[in-house]
């Protein structure tokens, strides 16, 4: 059984087909470099959503190690910079009503809870998963079984 460790990067803006195209070569690239003390990663990526960038490494032969996170972390800032968005702020969140995929800073649910945008059972996407296991089964839940479930009882 492989053992997938998973890293969830969300944007704050929508990525365009021309920005799209243009992340997954550059992640393709970046993936085909990366390694841990030498040894190749057996990495793979997805785009979703047209906010999301998904890295996912196959830890069976080879862990990602300290200094190889540390590289895909320089890689996602170099992203960052390159095309003008936020991949990194843990604080932006994204939810998805009627098949859309909304992003705003959290600070702003209990708004969205008062005004009636979101409420406990609007689909949260995950973004502080580790592993493909998580990632199949949780990146998707209602916001009442996500960590901004502690905005409910102030917005009531």
């Amino acid at each position: 059984m492989t053992t997938n460790r998973v890293w969830v990067y969300l944007s704050n803006k929508p990525f365009d087909e021309q920005t799209e195209n243009s992340l997954k070569t550059d992640v393709q690239n970046f993936l085909l470099g990366w390694n841990a003390h030498g040894k190749a990663l057996t990495a793979s990526s997805e785009i979703l959503h047209h906010h999301f960038i998904i890295i996912k490494a196959d830890e069976e032969q080879y862990s990602a190690s300290g200094c190889s996170i540390d590289k895909q972390f320089q890689f996602i800032k170099e992203t960052e910079k390159k095309h003008n968005f936020s991949l990194l702020d843990r604080l932006v969140i994204a939810y998805k009503k009627e098949n859309s995929v909304f992003v705003t800073h959290s600070s702003k649910i209990p708004q969205l809870l008062k005004d009636g945008v979101v409420n406990e059972n609007t689909i949260i996407f995950n973004t502080t998963l580790s592993n493909e296991s998580e990632f199949k089964t949780m990146f998707e839940i209602p916001l009442k079984e996500s960590w901004l479930n502690k905005f409910l009882v102030v917005a009531k």
